[in-house]
């Protein structure tokens, strides 16, 4: 695999293994931007970071801390990534200490943090005197370089796909490559559309960063990021990230992407298990037929497929669950993070044009 800025360890103390990590767990199941190789968290240190994560060993390896993963790594390493996704984005005060230490370790800083690192001093001095990057990917572009909606996405005649989802931090976008890249296993031309910074840290070509968009411009973003892969790339599909979920108190951006990606179809992520949206205890969970109600009475458009998050349930218990959410709503149901994206390309290939 390719990887356009080198070897990266990431950072994500007492986050890994939680919804706190998902940017960690996205980078430890794919990325085309770094060869990550080391993951720090404490509590699993000395651990197989896809075992601990998804019970299949990657040969990536979690560490105590920053110092022990120097000591154990062979080869420079060019790149520290923040791994961590805390609600509202904010950076650790103990996570700061870090950063500067990867500085001197000689590493460039890439944070998807609503923290900016670049508008810390120390951090900011520290790096001028070693000659390092640092890269906020959550930092806004100026708003000349910004795109305004103009309608031209209904130029895009591919089929498009949302990936969406009932909640947010549920596996939207870990569905989506894995949809994109099971396509293209079956010579199907696929474009992933990111509209997170996970996803640009996972090297998504076409992608927009949608929770720290200046809002008149959202609807823009998502379209000109929609246009430009269809027109760049001549995909037969383009898969688009969700963000959050229509319900969702503190996320509801499905509402952009149905407005302004236009897709043809609806997929939609749900944790079983989950009875509550995630970080917000008290807010019960709008139900899964609720929730394919409203994706399709706002947009006119159909959820043809239901993808499982499979939190909180053993191997043993998935078949049953996709079973009994087929029986509910008549939708397919798939587990494309247990058993492959097989089930699922073969429903999209029947609508590609």
């Amino acid at each position: 695999m390719k990887t356009l800025d080198g070897k990266a360890l990431v950072y994500a103390e007492g986050a890994f293994n939680t919804p706190n990590g998902k940017t960690a767990h996205g980078l430890v199941r794919f990325t085309e931007r770094y060869k990550v190789v080391g993951v720090i968290d404490s509590r699993y240190a000395g651990q197989d970071a896809g075992a601990v994560l998804d019970n299949k060993a990657n040969g990536i390896t979690i560490y105590e801390s920053l110092t022990s993963a120097l000591d154990n790594t062979s080869e420079p390493v060019e790149q520290f990534v923040i791994g961590l996704a805390p609600d509202g984005g904010r950076l650790p005060e103990a996570a700061r200490e870090v950063i500067i230490h990867a500085l001197e370790a000689g590493m460039n800083i890439d944070s998807g943090l609503h923290d900016f690192l670049t508008k810390d001093a120390r951090i900011m001095e520290v790096a001028a005197r070693q000659n390092r990057r640092i890269r906020d990917i959550r930092r806004t572009p100026d708003r000349d370089k910004l795109h305004f909606f103009t309608g031209k996405i209904e130029q895009v005649d591919c089929l498009k796909l949302a990936i969406l989802g009932t909640d947010s931090a549920i596996g939207k976008r870990t569905t989506a490559w894995i949809l994109v890249h099971g396509l293209r296993n079956q010579q199907l031309n696929a474009e992933m559309v990111g509209t997170g910074q996970t996803a640009w840290m996972q090297g998504a070509k076409y992608s927009m960063i949608m929770d720290s968009c200046i809002n008149d411009f959202v609807s823009g973003e998502i379209e000109h990021a929609v246009y430009e892969a269809w027109k760049q790339e001549a995909p037969k599909v383009i898969v688009i990230e969700g963000q959050g979920s229509l319900m969702n108190p503190a996320y509801p951006g499905g509402f952009e992407i149905l407005a302004a990606g236009r897709p043809d179809y609806v997929i939609l992520q749900h944790a079983p298990r989950r009875l509550e949206y995630d970080g917000f205890p008290g807010y019960r969970l709008h139900s899964l037929p609720e929730q394919i109600r409203a994706i399709e009475m706002i947009s006119g458009k159909k959820v043809i497929a239901v993808t499982v998050n499979h939190e909180n349930m053993t191997t043993e218990e998935i078949p049953a669950e996709c079973k009994k959410i087929t029986q509910e709503t008549g939708l397919p149901a798939f587990d494309v993070l247990t058993e492959g994206a097989d089930g699922l390309v073969n429903l999209v290939k029947g609508l590609v044009r």
